[in-house]
């Protein structure tokens, strides 16, 4: 078979799951871009289309900053990542389309110039949080001093609350509970508005799709918080994080003993909670967990696919 025209696109969604999610773990660079959530919770939103040859997907989509634009996601599997980059750039070339690829990290960047002179420009609002485990599952040490003080008000406050698994049980109370809470503001509202339609999916197909997930109740209140995340080799990605805000302490204790469950139940080195999108808030609340990297990533385009 010659893979520089077999090259074939179809439709990503949740009935890909079991067909891309074992390409996942080759894509080392420890980026939200390539997990299920990543790609199944956005597929609609960006159009996601994708192929597997040789044991490596393939996903085509839009970019993210200008959403007319075709663009590619970093190839993923056991074909060389240059050899990858060939197949793309020959696709581009059969269909007349100009090569352009979005969300690169930038650890891989090197391979992409064997394609030539390119235009590179930084994301810079969604670069991810990346986390120690350790740091978040204990929260050691006076850098931490203000998290533990929230995790102890809430014990002192709640000492018969419940943290639990998310299981299928479990579900409508979640959705209920999700419900009542108010879109994010640190978003656009077209973007929340999607998030929050993508949420409700994952509910609804939750034991369809390879997530941890974790409630945490109170016997007064009922749920105050609830997460979902998803486990990739060494690193808990944490996709879906929600609390009721005026419960004190209700983030800080879900995100603790969520970070706790997995790093011992998974052996986890690494949690990534994804980006700030370039909300102020957002970014300080994510920095006051003091990441041990930021990893950035860049969308990228050849200048000339002749």
């Amino acid at each position: 078979m010659d893979t520089l025209t077999a090259i074939r696109f179809k439709p990503l969604d949740i009935n890909s799951v079991a067909e891309i999610a074992p390409l996942l773990e080759y894509a080392g660079s420890r980026t939200c871009d390539y997990t299920v959530a990543g790609l199944i919770m956005w597929a609609d939103y960006f159009k996601y289309e994708y192929a597997i040859i040789d044991d490596t997907l393939f996903i085509k989509g839009v970019d993210e900053n200008d959403m007319s634009k075709p663009a590619f996601s970093m190839p993923i599997g056991k074909l060389p990542l240059r050899t990858s980059l060939r197949i793309v750039a020959q696709y581009c070339r059969d269909n007349g389309m100009q090569l352009r690829f979005s969300a690169v990290p930038e650890d891989r960047l090197g391979d992409f110039y064997s394609l030539g002179a390119c235009h590179i420009e930084e994301l810079t609002d969604w670069a991810d949080y990346l986390y120690d485990a350790e740091s978040l599952a204990t929260l050691p040490g006076n850098k931490y001093s203000k998290k533990r003080n929230h995790v102890n008000r809430f014990i002192t406050e709640h000492p018969d609350y419940r943290y639990e698994r998310l299981t299928r049980e479990l579900i409508p109370a979640v959705r209920d509970f999700y419900h009542l809470t108010t879109l994010p503001k640190e978003i656009s509202e077209a973007t929340a508005t999607e998030e929050r339609r993508q949420v409700f999916n994952v509910l609804d197909r939750y034991d369809r799709l390879p997530f941890e997930g974790a409630v945490l109740s109170t016997p007064g209140e009922g749920i105050v918080a609830f997460a979902i995340g998803e486990v990739i080799g060494d690193t808990l990605y944490v996709h879906i994080e929600k609390m009721r805000h005026e419960i004190n302490g209700a983030g800080e204790t879900i995100n603790k003993l969520f970070a706790a469950e997995m790093r011992d139940r998974h052996e986890v080195t690494y949690i990534n909670r994804e980006e700030d999108v370039g909300d102020e808030g957002l970014r300080k609340a994510k920095q006051s967990y003091h990441p041990v990297m930021l990893l950035k990533k860049y969308d990228l385009s050849v200048i000339n696919n002749a």
